[in-house]
Protein backbone atom coordinates (compact mmCIF):
# COMPACT_ATOMS: atom_id res chain seq x y z
CA UNK A 1 0.00 0.00 0.00
CA UNK A 2 1.09 3.52 -0.36
CA UNK A 3 -1.00 6.38 0.11
CA UNK A 4 -4.26 5.71 -1.81
CA UNK A 5 -2.99 3.04 -3.79
CA UNK A 6 -2.20 -0.81 -3.61
CA UNK A 7 -0.59 -2.91 -5.34
CA UNK A 8 -1.44 -6.20 -6.98
CA UNK A 9 1.65 -8.31 -8.66
CA UNK A 10 1.16 -12.01 -9.86
CA UNK A 11 4.18 -14.09 -11.57
CA UNK A 12 3.75 -14.78 -15.43
CA UNK A 13 3.32 -18.51 -16.43
CA UNK A 14 6.60 -20.32 -15.92
CA UNK A 15 8.08 -17.30 -13.55
CA UNK A 16 7.88 -16.89 -9.97
CA UNK A 17 5.91 -19.47 -8.52
CA UNK A 18 3.67 -20.04 -11.95
CA UNK A 19 3.03 -23.36 -13.25
CA UNK A 20 5.66 -24.01 -16.76
CA UNK A 21 3.02 -23.48 -19.52
CA UNK A 22 2.98 -26.80 -21.49
CA UNK A 23 3.12 -24.93 -24.89
CA UNK A 24 3.95 -21.55 -26.37
CA UNK A 25 2.04 -18.43 -25.64
CA UNK A 26 1.74 -14.70 -26.79
CA UNK A 27 1.35 -11.25 -25.32
CA UNK A 28 -2.59 -11.74 -25.85
CA UNK A 29 -2.61 -14.94 -23.66
CA UNK A 30 -1.54 -12.80 -21.00
CA UNK A 31 -3.64 -9.82 -21.37
CA UNK A 32 -6.76 -12.65 -20.87
CA UNK A 33 -4.74 -13.58 -17.88
CA UNK A 34 -4.55 -9.97 -16.73
CA UNK A 35 -8.10 -9.66 -17.14
CA UNK A 36 -8.50 -13.02 -15.26
CA UNK A 37 -6.67 -11.59 -12.22
CA UNK A 38 -8.09 -8.23 -11.60
CA UNK A 39 -11.57 -10.26 -12.17
CA UNK A 40 -10.72 -12.66 -9.26
CA UNK A 41 -9.66 -9.81 -7.32
CA UNK A 42 -13.19 -8.11 -8.16
CA UNK A 43 -11.06 -5.02 -9.22
CA UNK A 44 -13.19 -3.36 -12.00
CA UNK A 45 -10.68 -0.50 -13.12
CA UNK A 46 -7.19 0.12 -12.39
CA UNK A 47 -4.10 1.81 -13.16
CA UNK A 48 -1.47 -1.26 -14.94
CA UNK A 49 2.15 -0.54 -15.29
CA UNK A 50 4.31 -3.11 -16.84
CA UNK A 51 8.43 -2.88 -17.51
CA UNK A 52 9.78 -4.92 -20.53
CA UNK A 53 7.12 -8.27 -20.91
CA UNK A 54 5.18 -6.73 -18.55
CA UNK A 55 5.25 -3.60 -20.67
CA UNK A 56 3.86 -5.31 -23.88
CA UNK A 57 1.06 -7.05 -21.70
CA UNK A 58 -0.08 -4.00 -20.41
CA UNK A 59 -0.46 -2.05 -23.90
CA UNK A 60 -2.12 -4.84 -24.74
CA UNK A 61 -4.64 -4.95 -22.22
CA UNK A 62 -4.98 -1.14 -22.36
CA UNK A 63 -6.22 -1.01 -26.34
CA UNK A 64 -8.53 -4.33 -25.74
CA UNK A 65 -9.94 -3.56 -22.22
CA UNK A 66 -9.72 0.38 -22.35
CA UNK A 67 -12.99 0.67 -19.65
CA UNK A 68 -10.69 -1.54 -17.20
CA UNK A 69 -7.44 0.45 -17.58
CA UNK A 70 -7.46 4.54 -15.55
CA UNK A 71 -3.84 5.19 -15.88
CA UNK A 72 -0.85 3.10 -18.11
CA UNK A 73 2.58 2.65 -17.27
CA UNK A 74 5.00 1.35 -19.34
CA UNK A 75 8.98 0.84 -18.33
CA UNK A 76 11.26 0.07 -20.36
CA UNK A 77 9.79 -1.58 -23.12
CA UNK A 78 8.64 -1.56 -26.56
CA UNK A 79 5.49 -2.45 -29.27
CA UNK A 80 8.02 -4.63 -31.19
CA UNK A 81 11.83 -5.99 -31.14
CA UNK A 82 13.96 -5.15 -33.90
CA UNK A 83 14.94 -8.29 -36.08
CA UNK A 84 18.26 -8.26 -34.76
CA UNK A 85 16.51 -8.77 -31.13
CA UNK A 86 13.92 -11.35 -32.12
CA UNK A 87 16.68 -13.14 -33.79
CA UNK A 88 18.83 -12.12 -30.27
CA UNK A 89 15.30 -13.99 -28.23
CA UNK A 90 15.34 -17.51 -30.38
CA UNK A 91 19.13 -17.76 -29.45
CA UNK A 92 18.49 -17.09 -25.76
CA UNK A 93 15.49 -19.78 -26.09
CA UNK A 94 17.82 -21.96 -27.15
CA UNK A 95 20.39 -21.07 -24.89
CA UNK A 96 18.17 -21.56 -21.19
CA UNK A 97 17.03 -25.12 -22.78
CA UNK A 98 20.48 -26.22 -23.18
CA UNK A 99 23.04 -24.80 -20.91
CA UNK A 100 20.45 -23.49 -18.56
CA UNK A 101 19.44 -19.66 -17.55
CA UNK A 102 22.38 -19.81 -14.94
CA UNK A 103 24.37 -19.67 -17.69
CA UNK A 104 23.54 -15.96 -18.76
CA UNK A 105 23.20 -14.52 -15.83
CA UNK A 106 25.97 -12.31 -15.44
CA UNK A 107 25.08 -11.11 -19.17
CA UNK A 108 21.73 -10.57 -18.24
CA UNK A 109 22.54 -8.28 -15.36
CA UNK A 110 25.01 -6.36 -17.36
CA UNK A 111 21.88 -5.72 -19.63
CA UNK A 112 19.67 -4.62 -16.65
CA UNK A 113 22.13 -2.60 -14.94
CA UNK A 114 25.02 -0.36 -15.19
CA UNK A 115 28.07 -1.88 -14.40
CA UNK A 116 28.62 0.60 -11.43
CA UNK A 117 25.61 -0.69 -9.85
CA UNK A 118 26.41 -4.18 -9.89
CA UNK A 119 29.66 -3.76 -8.79
CA UNK A 120 28.18 -1.67 -5.69
CA UNK A 121 25.91 -5.47 -5.39
CA UNK A 122 22.98 -3.75 -3.78
CA UNK A 123 19.64 -5.40 -2.77
CA UNK A 124 17.96 -4.86 -5.96
CA UNK A 125 20.88 -6.51 -8.12
CA UNK A 126 20.91 -9.34 -5.31
CA UNK A 127 17.12 -9.94 -6.04
CA UNK A 128 17.28 -9.96 -9.50
CA UNK A 129 19.88 -12.94 -9.47
CA UNK A 130 17.88 -14.33 -7.06
CA UNK A 131 14.80 -14.17 -9.21
CA UNK A 132 16.84 -15.32 -12.48
CA UNK A 133 18.37 -18.49 -10.02
CA UNK A 134 14.92 -19.56 -9.32
CA UNK A 135 13.28 -19.14 -12.73
CA UNK A 136 12.92 -22.44 -14.84
CA UNK A 137 14.54 -23.12 -18.09
CA UNK A 138 11.36 -23.75 -20.04
CA UNK A 139 9.48 -20.71 -18.10
CA UNK A 140 12.15 -17.95 -19.15
CA UNK A 141 12.35 -20.01 -22.82
CA UNK A 142 8.75 -19.62 -23.23
CA UNK A 143 9.24 -15.96 -22.97
CA UNK A 144 11.23 -15.22 -25.04
CA UNK A 145 9.39 -16.86 -27.59
CA UNK A 146 6.40 -14.58 -26.80
CA UNK A 147 8.68 -11.30 -26.87
CA UNK A 148 10.03 -12.54 -30.18
CA UNK A 149 6.77 -12.70 -31.70
CA UNK A 150 4.94 -9.86 -30.80
CA UNK A 151 4.07 -7.05 -32.59
CA UNK A 152 1.52 -4.61 -30.74
CA UNK A 153 2.72 -1.12 -33.29
CA UNK A 154 -0.95 -1.43 -34.43
CA UNK A 155 -2.64 -1.38 -31.23
CA UNK A 156 -0.89 2.44 -29.75
CA UNK A 157 -3.65 4.64 -31.12
CA UNK A 158 -6.37 2.53 -29.77
CA UNK A 159 -4.72 3.48 -26.24
CA UNK A 160 -6.36 6.95 -24.86
CA UNK A 161 -5.57 6.64 -21.21
CA UNK A 162 -3.33 8.63 -19.67
CA UNK A 163 0.18 7.26 -20.00
CA UNK A 164 3.86 7.17 -18.52
CA UNK A 165 6.68 5.99 -20.18
CA UNK A 166 9.44 5.40 -18.46
CA UNK A 167 13.05 4.18 -19.94
CA UNK A 168 16.70 3.98 -18.74
CA UNK A 169 19.26 6.29 -20.01
CA UNK A 170 21.53 3.98 -20.90
CA UNK A 171 18.95 1.12 -21.80
CA UNK A 172 19.75 -0.26 -24.98
CA UNK A 173 19.36 1.54 -28.10
CA UNK A 174 16.13 0.10 -29.58
CA UNK A 175 14.72 1.05 -26.01
CA UNK A 176 15.65 3.99 -26.07
CA UNK A 177 13.52 4.56 -29.61
CA UNK A 178 11.27 2.56 -28.18
CA UNK A 179 10.19 4.79 -25.62
CA UNK A 180 10.36 7.91 -28.17
CA UNK A 181 7.94 5.72 -30.59
CA UNK A 182 4.94 4.69 -27.83
CA UNK A 183 5.54 8.77 -26.44
CA UNK A 184 5.17 9.63 -30.38
CA UNK A 185 2.26 7.35 -30.99
CA UNK A 186 0.22 7.05 -27.79
CA UNK A 187 -2.02 10.17 -26.99
CA UNK A 188 -1.92 11.66 -24.11
CA UNK A 189 1.35 10.42 -23.11
CA UNK A 190 4.80 11.72 -21.70
CA UNK A 191 8.17 10.32 -21.67
CA UNK A 192 10.25 9.89 -18.34
CA UNK A 193 14.01 9.40 -18.32
CA UNK A 194 15.86 7.60 -15.50
CA UNK A 195 19.33 8.16 -15.09
CA UNK A 196 21.69 6.82 -15.01
CA UNK A 197 19.79 3.58 -15.32
CA UNK A 198 19.58 0.93 -17.93
CA UNK A 199 16.94 -1.91 -18.53
CA UNK A 200 15.94 -2.60 -15.18
CA UNK A 201 15.79 1.67 -14.75
CA UNK A 202 12.92 1.84 -11.72
CA UNK A 203 15.27 -0.97 -9.58
CA UNK A 204 18.39 1.47 -10.07
CA UNK A 205 16.53 4.49 -9.77
CA UNK A 206 13.82 3.36 -7.20
CA UNK A 207 13.62 7.12 -5.44
CA UNK A 208 13.10 8.82 -8.52
CA UNK A 209 10.66 6.52 -10.46
CA UNK A 210 8.44 6.57 -6.98
CA UNK A 211 8.60 10.67 -7.06
CA UNK A 212 7.49 10.80 -10.91
CA UNK A 213 4.70 8.05 -10.30
CA UNK A 214 3.06 9.35 -7.66
CA UNK A 215 2.85 12.69 -9.39
CA UNK A 216 1.66 11.22 -12.65
CA UNK A 217 -0.57 8.80 -10.53
CA UNK A 218 -1.89 12.53 -8.76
Amino acid sequence: MDGDHALLAYDFPGHGESWVPAGPYGIADLSAQLAAVLARAGIARASVAGISLGGLVAQHFAATFPARVDRLVLVDTTPRYTDEMRDMWAVRAIQARRNGLSSMILGLLEIWFTWEFIAQDPPAVRYVRAVFERCPNEGYARGCEALAAADLRGLAPKITVPTLVVCGDQDIPSFLDAARWLNANIANSQLAWLAPARHASILEQPRAFRRILREFLA
